[in-house]
């Protein structure tokens, strides 16, 4: 997976600052206000985990993470509600938002981020096409999706998914502990 580089620069005299890769920003994160976390993922398959447990230390916040490919392992694993699969779909808001919030249930922390989409080549519908991927960050009781819609191939579809989900963990923590 590249490295992800979140550019700190300053707004005003759009000096950088610093920079770090993502998932070094948001171990700091987890660190500073003490947030344990872990993952639910189909689409990226293990990406995401992947990335954040290169960062040494991470083993005291990031528990576990969960690869849940198959609509059968997001109700066995994490506890997804049939229901919520069998009236939204498997690739929706709806499911990436149980996804990490039974996730975190489940792995009983305190933060979950979740990808359900189709990274193609195959499977995608008009209704839901290749490169459609929503992305679910629970935090604190409080869940927030993204939907994208991404192009090029599988991975492509795949990194790009695994750094929207990143960035959207981010900023949630930053918006939770920081008013941002």
């Amino acid at each position: 997976m590249a490295e992800h580089v979140y550019d700190s620069s300053d707004s005003c005299t759009g000096k950088n600052v610093a920079q770090e890769p993502l998932e070094y920003s948001i171990y700091s994160l987890l660190k500073k206000y003490q947030i344990t976390i872990t993952t639910a993922e189909s689409a990226t398959g293990g990406m995401i985990a992947s990335t954040l447990i290169n960062v040494p230390g991470i083993s005291e916040f990031f528990t576990e993470g969960y690869v849940t490919y198959s609509n059968e392992a997001k109700v066995k694993m994490i506890h997804v509600a049939p229901e919520t699969i069998d009236t939204y779909g498997v690739v929706s808001s709806e499911t990436a938002t149980d996804m990490a919030s039974s996730a975190a249930k489940t792995a009983g922390t305190m933060a979950a981020v979740s990808v359900t989409g189709v990274a193609g080549p195959d499977g995608g519908t008009k209704e839901c096409p290749v490169g459609l991927v929503f992305i679910g960050c629970y935090l604190n009781g409080k869940t927030v999706t993204e939907r994208h819609l991404f192009s090029g191939n599988r991975m492509d579809v795949r990194k790009s998914a695994a750094e929207s989900a990143l960035l959207l963990l981010k900023k949630c923590i930053e918006k939770e502990y920081n008013g941002d």
